[in-house]
């Protein structure tokens, strides 16, 4: 895993001082030399970069984007898949432990359609995306109002946290998996994740810890090639175009 930078030369004026108090807890290694994959500041949101790809592209959690708005509105709600194998379907407002949360999508959706969710993310890079996206998506008119109660951020790695956080309703996992050998190139933020993170290699470990903490249900987001995590056969599977949902459901839900 590459050390986490942070290249200070994109931190000027007066988002500095808030932006290095929010990164303090992530331990970044402030650099004035730009390499390898790096955090700086654009347009005042903090982004990932890599100096030697500039194809690339920049990589940024925005909570409040085109993308992110138009799934909120017309995404199915609590129709899509997502939602019914947490059970926002039945029982709104739900607390949720996303142990493996990267960019934070998942929570978002979650979040919008009124769980509680508790953003579980180990690594640095990440984690200070993550909290810079929760930062401005707390003062977006979108939302404002219901964000900044929904979402919270954790930094821990994900079986350490299935340890020593409260027990939710439900845990959700969502662990990277290898992509199929002859699969279409990796998509940009999926490049970054295997470069800046490494792979999941406790991904298995995360289900016996997450079934003992959920108080009704933990919910697996699985490639639909992919095979159940642990080897455990879920209660049920919801399929989806591409993912699928293996849900373990405690008695009394």
């Amino acid at each position: 895993m590459q050390q986490a930078l942070l290249y200070r030369a994109g931190l000027a004026g007066p988002l500095e001082a808030e932006l290095l108090a929010l990164l303090a807890p992530f331990a970044l290694t402030e650099t004035d030399t730009a390499q390898g994959w790096y955090l700086t500041l654009q347009d005042s949101a903090l982004v990932l970069r890599n100096a030697d790809l500039p194809k690339q592209g920049d990589i940024l959690v925005d909570f409040a984007s085109g993308a992110a708005t138009h799934r909120r509105k017309f995404g199915g709600g609590k129709a899509e898949g997502i939602a019914k194998a947490v059970g926002l379907n039945k029982k709104p407002g739900l607390s949720v432990i996303d142990a493996t949360a990267g960019l934070g999508r998942d929570a978002f959706v979650l979040a919008s359609l009124g769980a509680m969710v508790t953003l579980v993310e180990r690594n640095p890079l990440v984690a200070a995306l993550l909290a810079d996206g929760l930062r401005r998506g707390a003062r977006d008119p979108q939302t404002a109002d219901w964000l900044p109660q929904r979402m919270q951020l954790v930094h821990l790695p994900a079986l350490e946290a299935l340890h020593s956080l409260p027990a939710p309703d439900v845990v959700f996992l969502d662990p990277m998996f290898p992509p199929r050998e002859k699969s279409a190139l990796v998509k940009k933020e999926m490049r970054a994740f295997h470069d800046v993170v490494g792979a999941d290699d406790d991904a298995d470990a995360l289900l016996a810890p997450a079934l003992a903490l959920a108080k009704h249900r933990v919910v697996v987001k699985r490639p639909g090639y992919a095979e159940f995590l642990a080897g455990k056969k879920p209660t049920m599977s919801i399929e989806g175009k591409n993912n699928r949902f293996d849900v373990y459901v405690n008695a009394g839900f």
